[in-house]
Protein backbone atom coordinates (compact mmCIF):
# COMPACT_ATOMS: atom_id res chain seq x y z
CA UNK A 1 0.00 0.00 0.00
CA UNK A 2 2.92 2.22 0.90
CA UNK A 3 4.90 1.20 -2.34
CA UNK A 4 0.98 2.05 -4.31
CA UNK A 5 0.85 5.67 -2.36
CA UNK A 6 4.45 6.87 -3.22
CA UNK A 7 4.07 5.67 -7.00
CA UNK A 8 0.93 7.56 -7.12
CA UNK A 9 2.64 10.40 -5.56
CA UNK A 10 4.92 10.56 -8.34
CA UNK A 11 2.46 10.46 -10.94
CA UNK A 12 1.07 13.29 -9.33
CA UNK A 13 3.97 15.58 -9.09
CA UNK A 14 4.65 14.75 -12.98
CA UNK A 15 1.53 15.73 -14.07
CA UNK A 16 1.57 18.65 -11.68
CA UNK A 17 4.71 20.25 -12.98
CA UNK A 18 3.53 19.80 -16.69
CA UNK A 19 0.78 21.92 -15.42
CA UNK A 20 2.26 24.61 -13.66
CA UNK A 21 5.09 24.86 -16.85
CA UNK A 22 2.44 25.19 -19.34
CA UNK A 23 0.68 27.84 -16.93
CA UNK A 24 3.96 30.08 -16.82
CA UNK A 25 4.46 29.63 -20.31
CA UNK A 26 1.27 30.42 -21.59
CA UNK A 27 -1.01 31.74 -19.42
CA UNK A 28 -4.46 32.02 -21.46
CA UNK A 29 -3.30 29.97 -24.11
CA UNK A 30 -2.81 27.04 -21.39
CA UNK A 31 -6.09 24.63 -22.04
CA UNK A 32 -4.99 24.54 -25.89
CA UNK A 33 -1.25 23.75 -25.30
CA UNK A 34 -2.10 20.86 -22.55
CA UNK A 35 -4.04 19.80 -25.25
CA UNK A 36 -1.27 19.02 -27.22
CA UNK A 37 1.70 18.45 -24.67
CA UNK A 38 -0.27 15.86 -22.89
CA UNK A 39 -0.23 12.97 -24.90
CA UNK A 40 4.08 13.04 -25.26
CA UNK A 41 4.68 14.14 -21.86
CA UNK A 42 2.37 11.02 -20.44
CA UNK A 43 4.42 8.39 -22.44
CA UNK A 44 8.08 10.51 -20.85
CA UNK A 45 5.92 9.81 -17.65
CA UNK A 46 6.16 6.11 -18.12
CA UNK A 47 9.64 5.79 -18.85
CA UNK A 48 10.51 8.36 -15.60
CA UNK A 49 8.51 6.06 -13.49
CA UNK A 50 10.61 2.88 -14.95
CA UNK A 51 13.47 4.51 -14.41
CA UNK A 52 12.92 5.45 -10.81
CA UNK A 53 11.64 1.93 -10.39
CA UNK A 54 15.28 0.70 -11.42
CA UNK A 55 17.08 2.46 -9.30
CA UNK A 56 15.43 1.22 -6.46
CA UNK A 57 13.34 4.60 -5.54
CA UNK A 58 10.05 2.36 -4.82
CA UNK A 59 11.89 -0.08 -2.43
CA UNK A 60 11.19 1.46 0.82
CA UNK A 61 14.33 0.13 2.35
CA UNK A 62 16.29 2.69 0.84
CA UNK A 63 13.66 5.53 1.82
CA UNK A 64 15.45 7.34 3.94
CA UNK A 65 16.38 11.03 4.01
CA UNK A 66 20.25 10.68 3.15
CA UNK A 67 22.64 11.46 1.29
CA UNK A 68 22.59 8.13 -0.63
CA UNK A 69 18.80 8.49 -1.49
CA UNK A 70 18.91 12.02 -2.60
CA UNK A 71 21.82 11.50 -4.85
CA UNK A 72 19.82 8.54 -5.85
CA UNK A 73 17.05 10.36 -6.76
CA UNK A 74 19.11 13.36 -8.34
CA UNK A 75 20.66 10.77 -10.58
CA UNK A 76 16.88 9.57 -11.62
CA UNK A 77 16.14 12.47 -12.51
CA UNK A 78 19.22 13.46 -14.63
CA UNK A 79 18.90 10.07 -16.29
CA UNK A 80 15.31 11.36 -17.25
CA UNK A 81 15.81 14.70 -18.72
CA UNK A 82 18.79 13.10 -20.95
CA UNK A 83 15.95 10.52 -22.25
CA UNK A 84 13.22 13.18 -22.49
CA UNK A 85 15.65 15.28 -24.41
CA UNK A 86 16.34 12.07 -27.13
CA UNK A 87 12.73 11.59 -27.34
CA UNK A 88 11.44 14.69 -28.00
CA UNK A 89 14.39 15.57 -30.57
CA UNK A 90 14.66 11.61 -32.39
CA UNK A 91 10.54 11.17 -32.63
CA UNK A 92 9.19 14.10 -33.61
CA UNK A 93 5.53 12.40 -34.03
CA UNK A 94 4.03 14.62 -32.04
CA UNK A 95 4.59 17.77 -33.10
CA UNK A 96 6.52 19.59 -30.21
CA UNK A 97 9.94 20.05 -29.67
CA UNK A 98 9.96 21.44 -26.25
CA UNK A 99 13.70 23.66 -24.79
CA UNK A 100 12.25 25.67 -22.83
CA UNK A 101 9.42 24.25 -21.74
CA UNK A 102 11.60 20.70 -20.58
CA UNK A 103 14.29 23.28 -19.04
CA UNK A 104 11.26 24.39 -16.85
CA UNK A 105 9.03 21.52 -16.33
CA UNK A 106 12.62 19.73 -14.96
CA UNK A 107 13.50 22.36 -12.38
CA UNK A 108 9.65 22.09 -10.94
CA UNK A 109 10.13 18.42 -11.07
CA UNK A 110 12.93 18.05 -9.37
CA UNK A 111 11.66 20.77 -6.70
CA UNK A 112 8.26 18.77 -6.21
CA UNK A 113 9.79 15.30 -6.33
CA UNK A 114 12.35 16.42 -3.76
CA UNK A 115 9.79 18.16 -1.40
CA UNK A 116 7.17 15.17 -1.84
CA UNK A 117 9.98 12.58 -1.18
CA UNK A 118 11.48 14.31 1.94
CA UNK A 119 8.08 14.28 3.75
CA UNK A 120 7.01 10.92 2.25
CA UNK A 121 10.63 9.50 4.11
CA UNK A 122 9.34 11.46 6.93
CA UNK A 123 5.82 10.44 7.69
CA UNK A 124 6.74 6.63 7.19
CA UNK A 125 9.76 7.12 9.66
CA UNK A 126 7.12 8.55 12.69
CA UNK A 127 6.37 6.44 15.46
CA UNK A 128 2.76 6.98 15.33
CA UNK A 129 2.67 5.37 12.12
CA UNK A 130 4.51 2.06 12.59
CA UNK A 131 3.46 -1.23 13.60
CA UNK A 132 4.82 -2.47 17.26
CA UNK A 133 6.44 -5.91 16.62
CA UNK A 134 7.59 -8.84 18.83
CA UNK A 135 9.77 -11.75 18.73
CA UNK A 136 8.89 -14.25 20.23
CA UNK A 137 11.92 -16.93 20.66
CA UNK A 138 15.50 -16.07 21.27
CA UNK A 139 18.19 -16.83 18.28
CA UNK A 140 20.44 -15.72 15.45
CA UNK A 141 17.73 -15.24 13.02
CA UNK A 142 15.75 -13.60 15.73
CA UNK A 143 18.85 -10.95 16.38
CA UNK A 144 19.67 -9.77 12.73
CA UNK A 145 15.57 -9.40 12.22
CA UNK A 146 15.67 -7.06 15.13
CA UNK A 147 18.74 -5.19 14.74
CA UNK A 148 17.38 -4.74 10.80
CA UNK A 149 13.63 -3.47 11.94
CA UNK A 150 15.88 -1.04 14.04
CA UNK A 151 17.55 0.08 11.21
CA UNK A 152 14.88 0.51 9.07
CA UNK A 153 11.68 2.03 10.43
CA UNK A 154 10.72 3.28 7.38
CA UNK A 155 9.26 -0.18 6.58
CA UNK A 156 6.78 0.62 9.58
CA UNK A 157 7.50 -1.97 12.39
CA UNK A 158 8.82 -0.94 15.45
CA UNK A 159 10.44 -3.86 17.16
CA UNK A 160 9.90 -3.55 20.44
CA UNK A 161 11.95 -6.54 21.57
CA UNK A 162 12.92 -10.15 21.48
CA UNK A 163 11.61 -12.89 24.13
CA UNK A 164 13.33 -15.69 25.59
CA UNK A 165 10.94 -18.54 25.48
CA UNK A 166 13.61 -20.39 28.04
CA UNK A 167 13.06 -18.15 30.43
CA UNK A 168 10.81 -18.99 33.30
CA UNK A 169 9.24 -15.75 33.22
CA UNK A 170 8.58 -15.74 29.78
CA UNK A 171 4.83 -16.11 29.22
CA UNK A 172 4.02 -13.21 31.87
CA UNK A 173 6.62 -10.76 30.64
CA UNK A 174 4.95 -11.55 27.14
CA UNK A 175 1.00 -10.92 28.47
CA UNK A 176 2.49 -7.73 29.99
CA UNK A 177 4.56 -6.35 26.64
CA UNK A 178 1.31 -6.85 24.53
CA UNK A 179 -0.99 -4.63 27.02
CA UNK A 180 1.36 -1.83 27.76
CA UNK A 181 3.07 -1.89 24.45
CA UNK A 182 0.03 -1.87 21.86
CA UNK A 183 1.45 -4.84 20.50
CA UNK A 184 -0.26 -5.34 16.58
CA UNK A 185 2.59 -7.91 15.37
CA UNK A 186 3.90 -11.08 16.84
CA UNK A 187 7.02 -12.79 15.07
CA UNK A 188 7.10 -16.45 15.99
CA UNK A 189 10.20 -18.95 15.67
CA UNK A 190 9.49 -22.45 15.14
CA UNK A 191 10.66 -23.34 18.44
CA UNK A 192 7.57 -21.61 19.89
CA UNK A 193 4.69 -23.92 18.87
CA UNK A 194 6.21 -26.64 20.47
CA UNK A 195 5.43 -25.27 23.90
CA UNK A 196 2.08 -25.61 24.50
CA UNK A 197 0.89 -23.01 27.50
CA UNK A 198 3.08 -20.39 24.80
CA UNK A 199 0.82 -21.09 21.86
CA UNK A 200 -2.09 -21.12 24.56
CA UNK A 201 -1.41 -17.17 25.23
CA UNK A 202 -1.55 -16.83 21.41
CA UNK A 203 -4.59 -18.70 21.27
CA UNK A 204 -6.54 -15.96 23.63
CA UNK A 205 -5.11 -13.28 21.76
CA UNK A 206 -6.93 -14.11 18.34
CA UNK A 207 -10.08 -11.67 18.92
CA UNK A 208 -7.11 -8.97 19.22
CA UNK A 209 -6.08 -6.69 16.17
CA UNK A 210 -2.71 -8.84 16.29
CA UNK A 211 -0.96 -10.21 13.15
CA UNK A 212 0.64 -13.81 13.44
CA UNK A 213 3.82 -14.03 11.30
CA UNK A 214 6.34 -17.14 10.90
CA UNK A 215 9.75 -16.05 11.52
CA UNK A 216 11.16 -17.67 8.44
CA UNK A 217 8.28 -16.15 6.09
CA UNK A 218 8.62 -12.67 8.04
CA UNK A 219 11.67 -12.23 7.30
CA UNK A 220 12.12 -13.47 3.69
CA UNK A 221 9.78 -11.12 2.60
CA UNK A 222 11.20 -7.91 4.72
CA UNK A 223 15.01 -8.67 3.64
CA UNK A 224 14.49 -10.70 0.63
CA UNK A 225 16.51 -13.25 2.03
CA UNK A 226 16.40 -16.19 3.65
CA UNK A 227 17.24 -17.30 7.10
CA UNK A 228 19.44 -20.08 6.76
CA UNK A 229 18.93 -20.85 10.91
CA UNK A 230 15.34 -20.84 10.59
CA UNK A 231 14.74 -23.69 8.16
CA UNK A 232 15.42 -27.02 7.98
CA UNK A 233 15.25 -29.62 5.46
CA UNK A 234 11.33 -29.53 5.19
CA UNK A 235 11.50 -25.95 4.09
CA UNK A 236 13.60 -27.04 0.87
CA UNK A 237 10.82 -29.87 0.21
CA UNK A 238 7.95 -27.36 0.31
CA UNK A 239 9.17 -24.19 -1.36
CA UNK A 240 12.32 -25.27 -3.79
CA UNK A 241 10.43 -27.96 -5.44
CA UNK A 242 11.06 -27.56 -9.80
CA UNK A 243 8.28 -29.42 -11.14
CA UNK A 244 5.26 -25.92 -11.39
CA UNK A 245 8.65 -24.21 -12.99
CA UNK A 246 8.14 -26.19 -16.55
CA UNK A 247 6.77 -23.03 -18.43
CA UNK A 248 9.36 -20.35 -16.45
CA UNK A 249 12.41 -22.94 -17.33
CA UNK A 250 11.57 -22.92 -21.17
CA UNK A 251 10.84 -18.90 -21.51
CA UNK A 252 13.82 -18.60 -19.86
CA UNK A 253 15.80 -19.77 -21.97
CA UNK A 254 14.10 -18.69 -24.79
CA UNK A 255 15.14 -15.25 -23.13
CA UNK A 256 18.37 -16.20 -22.57
CA UNK A 257 19.46 -17.72 -26.18
CA UNK A 258 17.93 -14.05 -27.91
CA UNK A 259 20.07 -12.07 -25.12
CA UNK A 260 22.98 -13.95 -25.78
CA UNK A 261 22.75 -13.80 -28.72
CA UNK A 262 22.34 -9.86 -28.90
CA UNK A 263 25.34 -9.68 -26.51
CA UNK A 264 27.70 -11.14 -28.86
CA UNK A 265 26.66 -9.11 -31.53
CA UNK A 266 26.80 -6.25 -29.86
CA UNK A 267 30.16 -6.87 -28.42
CA UNK A 268 31.73 -8.83 -31.15
CA UNK A 269 32.78 -5.65 -33.00
CA UNK A 270 35.21 -4.52 -29.92
CA UNK A 271 36.86 -7.72 -29.42
CA UNK A 272 39.94 -6.97 -32.19
CA UNK A 273 40.31 -3.71 -30.03
CA UNK A 274 40.02 -5.37 -26.40
CA UNK A 275 42.51 -8.04 -27.58
CA UNK A 276 45.25 -5.23 -28.98
CA UNK A 277 44.84 -3.76 -25.51
CA UNK A 278 45.48 -6.65 -23.59
CA UNK A 279 48.38 -7.98 -25.80
CA UNK A 280 50.17 -4.59 -25.59
CA UNK A 281 49.75 -4.39 -21.75
CA UNK A 282 50.75 -7.22 -20.75
CA UNK A 283 51.95 -11.10 -21.28
CA UNK A 284 49.72 -14.16 -21.70
CA UNK A 285 46.85 -15.30 -23.26
CA UNK A 286 43.83 -13.68 -24.53
CA UNK A 287 40.78 -15.51 -22.32
CA UNK A 288 40.87 -17.52 -18.93
CA UNK A 289 39.08 -20.21 -18.60
CA UNK A 290 37.90 -21.24 -15.47
CA UNK A 291 36.21 -24.37 -14.05
CA UNK A 292 33.01 -23.51 -12.39
CA UNK A 293 30.23 -24.98 -10.65
CA UNK A 294 27.09 -24.82 -12.37
CA UNK A 295 23.29 -26.37 -12.34
CA UNK A 296 23.28 -29.91 -10.37
CA UNK A 297 27.02 -29.51 -9.48
CA UNK A 298 27.86 -29.98 -12.93
CA UNK A 299 31.27 -28.32 -14.24
CA UNK A 300 32.37 -25.96 -16.99
CA UNK A 301 34.41 -23.50 -18.53
CA UNK A 302 33.87 -20.23 -17.69
CA UNK A 303 35.44 -17.92 -20.24
CA UNK A 304 36.37 -14.16 -19.72
CA UNK A 305 39.00 -11.89 -20.84
CA UNK A 306 42.39 -11.84 -18.94
CA UNK A 307 42.45 -9.03 -16.53
CA UNK A 308 45.50 -9.66 -14.22
CA UNK A 309 49.18 -11.06 -14.74
CA UNK A 310 50.02 -13.93 -15.61
CA UNK A 311 52.69 -16.35 -13.69
CA UNK A 312 51.61 -20.04 -14.34
CA UNK A 313 51.06 -22.05 -17.39
CA UNK A 314 47.38 -21.79 -17.86
CA UNK A 315 47.90 -18.13 -17.99
CA UNK A 316 46.11 -17.28 -14.43
CA UNK A 317 47.51 -14.82 -11.53
CA UNK A 318 47.35 -17.79 -9.23
CA UNK A 319 50.75 -19.61 -9.82
CA UNK A 320 52.55 -18.86 -6.72
CA UNK A 321 49.14 -18.11 -4.14
CA UNK A 322 47.03 -20.95 -5.69
CA UNK A 323 42.47 -19.76 -6.08
CA UNK A 324 42.32 -16.86 -3.74
CA UNK A 325 39.36 -14.35 -4.26
CA UNK A 326 39.60 -11.21 -6.62
CA UNK A 327 39.55 -8.10 -4.14
CA UNK A 328 38.58 -4.71 -5.20
CA UNK A 329 41.90 -3.31 -5.32
CA UNK A 330 44.20 -6.11 -6.89
CA UNK A 331 47.40 -5.83 -6.99
CA UNK A 332 47.30 -8.79 -9.58
CA UNK A 333 45.15 -6.38 -12.03
CA UNK A 334 47.28 -4.39 -15.25
CA UNK A 335 46.61 -1.46 -15.95
CA UNK A 336 44.15 -2.35 -19.19
CA UNK A 337 42.26 -5.38 -16.63
CA UNK A 338 41.37 -2.33 -13.93
CA UNK A 339 38.91 -0.57 -16.63
CA UNK A 340 38.63 -3.91 -18.62
CA UNK A 341 36.95 -5.40 -15.12
CA UNK A 342 34.89 -1.43 -13.74
CA UNK A 343 33.03 -1.53 -17.54
CA UNK A 344 32.65 -5.11 -17.30
CA UNK A 345 34.04 -5.88 -20.26
CA UNK A 346 35.91 -9.27 -19.23
CA UNK A 347 32.31 -10.96 -18.76
CA UNK A 348 31.56 -10.51 -22.32
CA UNK A 349 32.83 -13.85 -23.24
CA UNK A 350 30.32 -15.23 -20.99
CA UNK A 351 27.24 -15.11 -23.44
CA UNK A 352 28.90 -17.66 -25.41
CA UNK A 353 28.48 -19.84 -21.81
CA UNK A 354 24.78 -18.60 -22.14
CA UNK A 355 24.54 -20.02 -25.79
CA UNK A 356 25.08 -22.80 -24.88
CA UNK A 357 23.08 -23.60 -21.96
CA UNK A 358 25.84 -23.72 -19.34
CA UNK A 359 24.38 -20.08 -17.76
CA UNK A 360 21.79 -17.47 -17.56
CA UNK A 361 21.49 -14.22 -17.62
CA UNK A 362 20.09 -14.24 -14.50
CA UNK A 363 20.84 -16.62 -11.21
CA UNK A 364 23.73 -17.37 -8.87
CA UNK A 365 26.80 -16.30 -9.53
CA UNK A 366 28.76 -19.52 -10.37
CA UNK A 367 31.42 -20.79 -7.88
CA UNK A 368 35.10 -22.39 -8.43
CA UNK A 369 34.90 -25.80 -7.68
CA UNK A 370 38.38 -24.90 -4.56
CA UNK A 371 35.62 -22.79 -3.20
CA UNK A 372 33.16 -24.48 -3.29
CA UNK A 373 34.07 -27.24 -1.94
CA UNK A 374 35.33 -25.18 1.46
CA UNK A 375 32.01 -23.19 1.34
CA UNK A 376 29.60 -26.12 1.17
CA UNK A 377 31.17 -27.65 4.93
CA UNK A 378 31.13 -24.34 6.50
CA UNK A 379 27.71 -22.99 5.13
CA UNK A 380 24.56 -24.85 5.55
CA UNK A 381 22.59 -25.38 2.56
CA UNK A 382 25.02 -23.98 0.18
CA UNK A 383 24.53 -26.30 -2.40
CA UNK A 384 21.06 -25.27 -2.92
CA UNK A 385 21.45 -22.41 -4.88
CA UNK A 386 22.79 -24.96 -7.38
CA UNK A 387 19.38 -25.87 -8.08
CA UNK A 388 19.12 -23.26 -10.62
CA UNK A 389 21.76 -22.38 -13.39
CA UNK A 390 23.95 -19.95 -13.11
CA UNK A 391 24.01 -16.54 -13.80
CA UNK A 392 25.67 -13.39 -15.23
CA UNK A 393 23.78 -11.31 -12.75
CA UNK A 394 21.46 -12.04 -9.87
CA UNK A 395 19.28 -11.31 -7.21
CA UNK A 396 22.14 -11.49 -5.04
CA UNK A 397 24.77 -9.06 -7.05
CA UNK A 398 22.15 -6.68 -7.07
CA UNK A 399 20.73 -6.80 -3.07
CA UNK A 400 24.36 -7.81 -1.58
CA UNK A 401 26.99 -4.51 -1.08
CA UNK A 402 29.46 -6.46 -3.11
CA UNK A 403 31.30 -6.47 -6.30
CA UNK A 404 29.95 -8.64 -9.17
CA UNK A 405 32.34 -11.09 -8.63
CA UNK A 406 31.18 -13.06 -5.62
CA UNK A 407 31.78 -13.14 -1.55
CA UNK A 408 35.07 -12.31 -0.08
CA UNK A 409 34.48 -13.38 3.18
CA UNK A 410 32.64 -16.55 4.63
CA UNK A 411 30.01 -13.90 6.43
CA UNK A 412 29.54 -12.37 2.91
CA UNK A 413 28.97 -15.72 1.45
CA UNK A 414 26.68 -16.28 3.74
CA UNK A 415 24.32 -13.16 3.24
CA UNK A 416 24.74 -13.86 -0.36
CA UNK A 417 23.52 -17.51 -0.33
CA UNK A 418 20.87 -15.98 1.86
CA UNK A 419 19.99 -13.57 -0.97
CA UNK A 420 20.48 -16.70 -3.46
CA UNK A 421 17.90 -18.65 -1.97
CA UNK A 422 15.27 -15.99 -1.64
CA UNK A 423 16.04 -16.02 -6.26
CA UNK A 424 15.51 -20.25 -6.57
CA UNK A 425 12.40 -20.03 -4.52
CA UNK A 426 10.82 -16.48 -5.98
CA UNK A 427 12.27 -16.74 -9.10
CA UNK A 428 9.54 -15.95 -12.12
CA UNK A 429 10.36 -14.02 -15.44
CA UNK A 430 8.90 -10.81 -13.87
CA UNK A 431 11.82 -10.84 -11.09
CA UNK A 432 14.01 -11.35 -14.01
CA UNK A 433 13.72 -8.70 -15.79
CA UNK A 434 13.65 -6.34 -12.57
CA UNK A 435 16.98 -7.86 -11.94
CA UNK A 436 18.26 -7.24 -15.30
CA UNK A 437 16.81 -3.70 -15.03
CA UNK A 438 18.21 -3.00 -11.81
CA UNK A 439 21.95 -4.57 -13.09
CA UNK A 440 22.04 -2.08 -16.20
CA UNK A 441 21.61 0.78 -13.57
CA UNK A 442 24.18 -0.52 -11.92
CA UNK A 443 26.42 -1.38 -14.35
CA UNK A 444 25.78 2.54 -15.41
CA UNK A 445 26.51 4.32 -12.11
CA UNK A 446 29.41 2.30 -11.89
CA UNK A 447 30.68 3.21 -15.47
CA UNK A 448 30.09 6.98 -15.14
CA UNK A 449 31.04 6.97 -11.26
Amino acid sequence: MKRFGLFLGDLISLYLALLVTLFIRYGSDFSVQLYFHLPAFSIIFIIWLIVFYINNLYDLSSAKNDIHFFSGLFYSLLVNASISLLFFYFIPFFGITPKTNLFIFVGINLLLACVWRFYFNKLIAQSSFKNNTLIIGDGEQSRELYDFLLANPQLGYHGVGIIDIEDRNAQGILQNLINQKHIKTLILTHSVYKIPHIIDVFYRLLGFEINFFNLSNFYERITGRVPLGAIDQIWFLENLSQGSQRGYEIGKRIGDIILSIIGIIISLPFYPFIILAIKLNSKGPIFIRQHRVGKSGQQFYLIKFRTMIANSPDGSAEGASGPVWASEDDKRTTGVGKFIRRMRIDEWPQFWNMLRGEMSFVGPRPERPEFHEKLQKEIPFYEERYLVKPGLTGWAQIKHKLDFRGGKTIKDTYEQLQHDLYYVKNRSLLLDFGIILRTISILLKKALG
